[in-house]
């Protein structure tokens, strides 16, 4: 099955860019992303840029509206995703608590909802 790793955490918080420990952190994803890629459950995965780059879309009656920013205001931000194909939920905990950022943010793990085509 597979689980949608939703990476979270307050804008600011952690290693930030161009500090050492920013290094460290991006170390770490390096090996995270290679460990689930050997161990076959990697589908993908990528970070996004930051939420000032954010449009959402609308549309109601026909009427398609867009809103800079994201679409909810949070204190916590969607910073990137992984994509797993585990043997169960507990198998995708597993590997969530290892994403780096789990440590100073929050890592949110959906089941994905897979239609045939």
């Amino acid at each position: 099955m597979q689980y949608m790793c939703l990476i979270y955490a307050r804008e600011g918080a952690g290693p930030q860019p161009g500090t050492a420990e920013f290094g460290g952190l991006m170390q770490g994803y390096q090996e995270f992303s290679e460990t689930v890629t050997k161990d076959g459950v990697f589908v993908g995965g990528e970070a996004l840029e930051d939420v000032a780059s954010a449009t959402t879309v609308t549309r109601e009656n026909g009427k398609v509206e867009t809103m800079d920013g994201p679409f909810a205001e949070t204190k916590e931000q969607l910073g990137g995703y992984y994509i797993l194909d585990c043997k169960d939920l507990d198998e995708a905990l597993k590997y969530a608590a290892q994403i780096p950022s789990a440590e100073y943010g929050r890592v949110e793990v959906r089941p994905v909802m897979v239609f045939d085509k």
